[in-house]
């Protein structure tokens, strides 16, 4: 394990390069720019490339036509405080000691100064780091700012817009207090592009990582009057239609800059659905235990002359690759030590090829929920009348997702070898992660906070 940050940087990115791809291309001499544009709450049934019928999503099928859609891209957790903590550092949550739950007002706890994020990772090679929109990461004590967390500058909010108090912060940088502003809750969105868009022209010239973190579609919605949808009338489908204009402008701004060869855009959501919004033809939505409504989520990757036009690929991914993945396209090196669970994925991005993944886990909460492999899914636990329920000994659920994506048909008893092989990978799975548990968080007791994990 690293003894400090410093060290953990060292090991992580060094500064030797690595073999490009074939569909890899360099069109600049600096390394390539990263865009991030991750929703919130956004399900896999809400736009039209990942099959969402109701909601008009126009610049979201001109991306798709544009770059490739990743139709079986996975969240790392199925709630946002723990996935979020996994898509900054390649690694589970449970890792970071953000896998229960999400961080309430009330909740000391911050992503551990010991771990390392995307922009961390990316400085050594000269990366400026923004973060627009969203955090939830912390928001007490003197180390929740995520300028100490690898970013030079954060505009945004701690925590869900549902939440209150809602300061607006202007960070930056760690040595500076965030000033703080009154959200206007129509307009945050157009706000939380329009500094990306900012930092993105003043950062034009040099390599940068921007995560335009949208606090929508969580619920409570609030529709700009600039967007009006006429078929639902529904404030979400509204909110959708004002995202899908977002990500419109981002792409017409990186043409005009004439960045769109040099920038790898990826858009997606932190979960799945809540209350509202569509999971499509998967089955369960936000924080529903192992099935894949709650983590399967839309991706969509861009990156014009890199990322190959109109292509679907359902090689199996997940948020937690995106660390490995750009450090690797930015010509760093990941030694093993660096005990990451993410994958470098840039010939599934480039070339549509095989995931490197044997499977993902599913965490729901602490506990390995379900196993997905290329072809098969395995739950082990589900929700039942407000209640955890194992179902593995049971009744177990061992689904063909290559032709029954909704999880509603079980073949276990087809396939035997199969389930047993599930079954011996979860209890392996579930006796690497069980020493990390931690329970659940004592709200108020700060020597509780920042305990490093123990692997």
């Amino acid at each position: 394990m690293w003894t400090n940050r410093r060290s953990a940087l060292a090991f992580l990115c060094s500064m030797a390069g690595t073999k490009a791809l074939p569909g890899w291309v360099a069109h600049s001499q600096r390394p390539p720019n990263f865009i991030i544009i991750l929703c919130d709450d956004l399900g896999y049934g809400d736009i039209q490339p990942t099959g969402g019928h109701l909601i008009p999503t126009p610049q979201l099928n001109r991306m798709a036509r544009e770059g490739m859609v990743l139709t079986d891209y996975y969240a790392p957790q199925n709630l946002c405080t723990p996935s979020r903590a996994g898509l900054l550092t390649g690694r589970y949550p449970i890792r970071s000691g953000l896998a229960w739950g999400v961080i309430l007002q009330p909740d000391r706890r911050i992503l551990p100064m010991t771990e390392v994020t995307i922009p961390a990772a990316l400085r050594p090679a000269g990366y400026a780091s923004g973060l627009f929109g969203k955090w939830h990461l912390g928001h007490q004590g003197p180390d929740w700012q995520p300028t100490k967390h690898g970013f030079d500058y954060f505009f945004g909010i701690p925590y869900s817009h549902d939440m209150q108090p809602l300061p607006l912060f202007t960070d930056t940088g760690p040595d500076t207090k965030p000033t703080e502003e009154a959200p206007v809750m129509s307009e945050l969105q157009q706000r939380f592009y329009g500094e990306a868009e900012q930092f993105i022209e003043t950062h034009k010239d040099r390599p940068f990582f921007v995560e335009l973190a949208l606090s929508a579609p969580h619920l409570a919605n609030y529709p700009n009057a600039r967007y009006r949808d006429p078929k639902m009338q529904s404030a979400y489908a509204e909110v959708v239609e004002e995202i899908d204009t977002i990500v419109g402008r981002l792409l017409d701004k990186l043409r005009q800059l004439r960045l769109e060869r040099d920038t790898l855009v990826i858009f997606t959501s932190d979960n799945g659905p809540w209350y509202e919004g569509s999971s499509g033809v998967l089955r369960d939505r936000k924080g529903g235990a192992g099935y894949d409504g709650g983590y399967r989520v839309p991706c969509l990757a861009w990156q014009p002359g890199t990322v190959p036009a109109g292509k679907r690929g359902d090689s199996i991914a997940m948020g937690i690759d995106f660390l490995p993945t750009f450090c690797a396209m930015a010509g760093q090196t990941l030694p093993e030590s660096t005990l990451l669970d993410g994958k470098d994925i840039r010939a599934v991005l480039t070339q549509g090829s095989p995931t490197p993944h044997d499977a993902l886990l599913l965490f729901d909460d602490e506990e390995v929920a379900a196993i997905r492999t290329q072809r098969w899914k395995y739950v082990a636990q589900t929700h039942f009348h407000g209640k955890r329920l194992a179902i593995d000994d049971h009744y177990p659920q061992l689904y063909d997702v290559s032709v029954d994506p909704g999880e509603n048909y079980s073949v276990h008893h087809r396939y035997p070898e199969v389930l047993a092989a599930m079954q011996q990978h979860l209890a392996q799975a579930r006796s690497t992660f069980g020493p990390l548990k931690r329970g659940i968080p004592g709200f108020g007791r700060p020597q509780e906070l920042n305990v490093p994990p123990k692997a």
